[in-house]
């Protein structure tokens, strides 16, 4: 199937680069099979180390369901919690003691039944294992018979259940993590039955699976460039393709554009100290002038029209963002602000930043001036950059764009903004962006620290309910006097949530999407075994 696929891409290739036109290459019908479907995806997402939870599969920057393996929880379309494995999920008074009750009518594929000793065989190997998986607030996993497993923690974690979402369970019987990545036994909706490293990932439906039986019984997933997935879909070799914004205008006969809305953002760091507040980390420079001026960052962060690079730069494929968790359980709305560049200008006035001769502010013989950075080779941001320089300069702010690549981006970040991508199903995300580091030390990746945006989180984390803990999480963006939004601290300036979009063949019914989560990658096949031909 794969030579098939590939030689018709070929063809197309050779047509589109020839002297036929795009439109010349006829689609290929969809084959006989109604419960099989074809999609291709990013070379990024591809697991280097296999399908091994403990080494990232279905957790690290870009989460979602493992499909192989099962997790004790899952989440719905709104983020709320669901059970998986589990059917009952109990937390002791002070946080330190998770107890989960699990099914007792689920085996591997190998046939050997899934218990509490897998559980738990499988957090304490993550915890001691992984690379990817941050489980410091786990202290041990204890099985207690076959069916409950008691997570003892080294701190009180009350998203737990988040992180339970997207770790597959292991079989203890049979993990070897040298083989494991390559020859995954799991107890999920699916078998991988064929891995061709660089090209295809087959998965079947697994036959012995507790769960309703997967619609779809047979999915490949081709990993290919941008390009090569839309000659795909033009080929009409694939049934549903990742595509990006650039090629939202273009028409594919056969095919539908579909565009899922994510909490996958786009935004700057901006450096909220200045220089001196913090010491340089191995003699980088940490802080800014410019950005450690709050009038600076509140202005940026009403003066830039997010509306107009959604049409710009996405092609009207995006919605504006205005924190790192927009729509999710613990978004605070109070983040939002409206465009407003005369209020973005008053404030700078205000503030002493006044217009020299060029038209860029000065303060005090500081020029509102600075770098722009964004990742090297990535299109988009780099858009995204060059069109947030063109809004600054209406501000009087000279902000240059200059491509970069990871290996000096992080500590560039520590003085001047960067674009990052950020956004996932846990709010762990804001704690790993605006918490302060022990000791007093600012935040991981921007100068920043507010010590009641500290609290508010630790407490979300010790809270008795996610309730409680989504209430705790909104304060720490804003409670009517500080917090991370415009009326405080504003240390990030969010831009535009990125839509995901696909090339869906006419006839295939994609099961409706919760919102994704950074990286476009496997969180379109969520859900793939609701998935259906007309």
């Amino acid at each position: 199937m794969l030579k098939q696929i590939f030689a018709g891409i070929l063809i197309a290739c050779l047509l589109v680069s020839g002297c036929a036109s795009q439109n010349s290459v006829p689609p290929v019908s969809k084959p006989a099979e109604r419960d099989a479907v074809v999609v291709a995806m990013g070379p990024n997402s591809e697991p280097e180390a296999g399908f091994d939870p403990v080494y990232g599969w279905g957790a690290g920057e870009h989460v979602h369901e493992p499909l192989i393996q099962s997790t004790l929880t899952v989440t719905g379309k709104d983020l709320e919690i669901g059970y998986d494995l589990a059917v009952a999920v109990d937390a002791s008074a002070d946080g330190m003691l998770w107890t989960v009750e699990i099914r007792d009518d689920v085996r591997f594929s190998d046939g050997e039944k899934l218990t509490a000793s897998d559980v738990a065989f499988t957090y304490n190997t993550v915890k001691a294992g992984s690379s990817v998986n941050d489980f410091t607030m786990l202290d041990h996993a204890e099985a207690v018979g076959d069916t409950t497993v008691l997570f003892h923690m080294s701190e009180p974690f009350s998203i737990w259940p988040y992180t339970m979402a997207v770790v597959g369970i292991l079989p203890e019987h049979a993990y070897e993590p040298s083989t494991y990545g390559q020859h995954p036994i799991g107890s999920g909706r699916y078998l991988l039955r064929q891995w061709d490293r660089g090209q295809q990932v087959v998965l079947e439906a697994n036959p012995d699976y507790y769960g309703e039986q997967p619609r779809m019984k047979r999915v490949t997933i081709l990993f290919m460039e941008e390009d090569a997935a839309f000659l795909a879909a033009k080929a009409g070799q694939v049934d549903l393709a990742y595509t990006a914004a650039s090629y939202a205008d273009q028409k594919v006969s056969g095919y539908q554009l579909m565009a899922v809305e994510t909490v996958d953002n786009r935004g700057f760091n901006l450096p909220a100290e200045y220089p001196g507040v913090f010491p340089e980390e191995d003699g980088v420079p940490v802080g800014s002038a410019v950005t450690g001026d709050l009038a600076v960052r509140r202005a940026i962060n009403i003066g830039v029209d997010r509306q107009e690079m959604i049409e710009n730069v996405l092609n009207g494929y995006g919605t504006p963002a205005y924190s790192v968790c927009d729509r999710m359980p613990w978004y605070n709305p109070a983040s939002e602000v409206p465009y407003d560049p005369d209020a973005a200008a008053r404030l700078l006035d205000d503030a002493g930043w006044t217009a020299g001769t060029d038209g860029i502010r000065e303060k005090d013989g500081v020029r509102a001036s600075f770098h722009l950075l964004y990742p090297a080779g990535d299109s988009v941001r780099q858009a995204l950059s060059a069109d947030f320089s063109n809004q600054l300069a209406r501000l009087g702010i000279e902000a240059v764009p200059e491509g970069v690549g990871w290996d000096t981006a992080y500590d560039r970040a520590l003085s001047e903004p960067l674009a990052w991508g950020w956004g996932a199903h846990t709010p762990m995300e804001l704690y790993n962006i605006y918490h302060s580091r022990p000791e007093g030390e600012s935040a991981v990746y921007s100068p920043y620290f507010n010590s009641r945006v500290d609290r508010y989180m630790d407490a979300a984390l010790a809270a008795d309910s996610l309730e409680e803990a989504y209430r705790l999480w909104k304060a720490a963006q804003w409670d009517g006097e500080t917090g991370v939004t415009q009326q405080g601290d504003i240390p990030w300036v969010w831009l535009v949530n990125i839509d995901h979009l696909y090339w869906v063949r006419d006839g295939l019914r994609v099961a409706e999407q919760k919102v994704h989560p950074h990286g476009h990658g496997w969180s379109i096949v969520n859900n793939v075994d609701r998935w259906n031909w007309d």
